[in-house]
């Protein structure tokens, strides 16, 4: 849904968050336009192999997780790993420069099915030592 409302402008109630999908965005930043690629992971179980061939294919990464799954949120701390231990591999060419990595929270206007805390988000982060936002 943050990927489509990033791209749209909009928000789609009937988005099907089980599809995972490729978008392709133009936009303007700081004056020059910016072509991007986003992978919309389905966010849905999967083997070591998948996950990593996802995690070579991007630049930047978007870890999101639901305040309302706990469950999301615990494999935030795995998934910065592999990114960070995937992309300072010798097999990259790149390996010294470590992609730009940000922890959103998401659904945060849904007070009272919370059950990750801004403060859990706030202290992983500083952990991770990650930017951290928490969004609707």
């Amino acid at each position: 849904a943050l990927t489509v409302r990033f791209i749209t402008r909009r928000f789609i109630g009937d988005y099907d968050p089980t599809l995972e999908m490729i978008y392709r965005h133009v936009a303007i930043m700081d004056g020059e336009m910016v072509n991007f690629e986003i992978l919309d992971t389905a966010g849905q179980e999967e083997d070591s192999l998948q996950i990593e061939e996802k995690i070579k294919w991007g630049d930047g990464f978007a870890v999101v997780y639901s305040v309302t799954d706990r469950c999301s949120f615990d494999e935030v701390m795995r998934l910065c790993f592999l990114i960070n231990h995937i992309h300072s591999s010798p097999k990259r060419s790149s390996a010294s420069e470590q992609p730009p990595v940000v922890i959103v929270g998401n659904k945060k206007d849904l007070q009272f099915d919370r059950m990750v805390s801004t403060e859990d988000g706030e202290n992983l982060s500083k952990a991770l030592k990650l930017p951290f936002y928490e969004i609707s």
